[in-house]
């Protein structure tokens, strides 16, 4: 093992990451459109209870904290570039690496491009009066204008992620700010407000809690990111934890004023009203309440420029997969070319046309369910995959072990089981669309070994 280790780290990673680093690429890659419209989900899950809305979030947080501490050991002990496709291989079988990174294609990184260029334009809607249609053919476009940006190359998709990054902030902080210390609204944050008479049982606790942290996952969604540069961290043992810590921390805190801060702008019957006829983004409406049209196109278009960063960013990223798959045999030969721009032109036109189909025949909140379910427990089994590694690989360097051992392990398992089960419970048709697609994924493989000749899913080949 410890051979083929050497072979997968390639020896020829630059140890020049620091804490700062890892924060700033937790953070990049976890702020962006969920967290603006993703509080009315959470809000509806909670019966309109704002406290009980604000306990959730900061309970989403805790667990994706926990997620990402399990996570980095993974990351520590095993810098590949091959990520979970690599991890889900070694730990399990190849087939759930293959699972991995074809459900990626159907569904998880493709319906991430999807939901993103929905998002972006959602907002619009109700101001210019677009219909379903509407929506969708822009986001179409928006899919379809960032896809010819990385065809061109790297370089000009760069650009303009570097810019979007900024942008993507100001509307948080602007929004913190202006609720925070403008809002005149005092608003019940008792958690009692989520029950019938303000009393319940601590399963029908666990239940609410559970079902509403669990719309909250995909706005933190981001914190598997940074195991990518493990292997380039100066001091992996110390800023790896720290990093996810710091970074996570800060987004939790952020993300639950931002919540606050609209419910001190905002009185709850007109949250409620709002929501009941599909105007899911607070937080433009905050702005315009106590800045007027000004503030309201300053949150828009920081916001909107924001979501589409992310969207150019998914479209430079998630086609790499699907490279990477090609190279290691699973997956169509063609994917692995790179054109004279040196970029994978057909595996990026493959993950755009996958996204462009995912618009075109869902909505943006059934997007979002599908995408929570399976990140969620392909999530879970990476983290279960540490204990695995543990005992499969005594010997593998850890230069970084899970602060609190087994213990935090074990909780953060349970953690993830109790809000898949009671998502399922709660809503099993979408639960049960999210384990179909997972289900696709292994006749295909078993498809793409025959055409293989046989030989396993090929993870060295990808890492390399």
């Amino acid at each position: 093992m410890e051979k083929n280790h050497s072979k997968l780290s390639g020896g020829k990673l630059k140890k020049e990451l620091g804490l700062f680093s890892g924060v700033s690429l937790v953070a990049g890659m976890t702020i962006g459109s969920g967290i603006y419209y993703l509080g009315s989900y959470v809000l509806e899950r909670t019966n309109m209870s704002m406290g009980m809305a604000l306990i959730c979030w900061l309970v989403g947080g805790l667990v994706s904290i926990l997620g990402g501490l399990c996570f980095a050991e993974l990351g520590a002990e095993m810098p590949v570039t091959g990520g979970l496709t690599t991890y889900l291989s070694k730990a399990y079988h190849p087939m759930l690496g293959f699972i991995n990174g074809f459900s990626s294609f159907l569904l998880t990184c493709s319906g991430s491009i999807a939901a993103l260029s929905l998002a972006a334009v959602t907002p619009f809607a109700e101001q210019f009066g677009m219909g379903d249609w509407t929506v969708k053919l822009i986001a179409i476009t928006i899919i379809v204008v960032f896809t010819l940006l990385n065809l061109v190359g790297v370089k000009h998709a760069a650009v303009f992620q570097n810019f979007s990054m900024v942008a993507r902030v100001v509307p948080l902080i602007l929004i913190i700010f202006i609720g925070l210390f403008f809002g005149t609204q005092s608003p019940n944050l008792s958690p009692a407000t989520a029950f019938v008479d303000g009393k319940a049982g601590i399963v029908d606790v666990i239940k609410l809690v559970g079902y509403a942290t669990f719309a909250s996952l995909w706005a933190y969604e981001g914190w598997t990111n940074l195991n990518t540069v493990a292997g380039e961290m100066k001091k992996p043992r110390r800023d790896i934890p720290l990093a996810i810590i710091i970074s996570m921390g800060f987004i939790t805190l952020t993300y639950t004023l931002f919540n606050l801060a609209i419910y001190r702008v905002i009185p709850a019957d007109e949250v409620n009203s709002m929501i009941s006829g599909g105007n899911l983004y607070l937080g433009t409406e905050t702005a315009t309440r106590v800045m007027g049209q000004f503030g309201r196109w300053i949150v828009l278009i920081g916001m909107t420029i924001g979501i589409i960063g992310t969207v150019n960013g998914d479209c430079l990223v998630f086609p790499r997969t699907y490279y990477a798959m090609a190279k290691g045999g699973y997956f169509f030969k063609a994917m692995g070319d790179v054109n004279d721009k040196g970029v994978p032109a057909k595996a990026i036109l493959a993950s755009s046309g996958m996204s462009i189909v995912l618009v075109l025949f869902n909505s943006l909140q059934t997007l979002t369910d599908w995408l929570i379910t399976v990140s969620a427990l392909i999530n879970l089994l990476a983290i279960i995959a540490v204990l695995i590694f543990r005992k499969k690989y005594p010997d593998m360097e850890r230069p970084y072990k899970v602060w609190g051992g087994v213990p935090v392990i074990i909780l953060t398992i349970l953690c993830f089981v109790i809000l898949l089960v009671n998502n399922f419970v709660s809503d099993p048709v979408t639960s049960l669309k999210g384990l179909l697609i997972i289900a696709v994924c292994v006749p295909v493989y078993f498809i793409f070994r025959k055409l293989n000749g046989g030989v396993e899913y090929d993870t060295d080949l990808i890492d390399n």
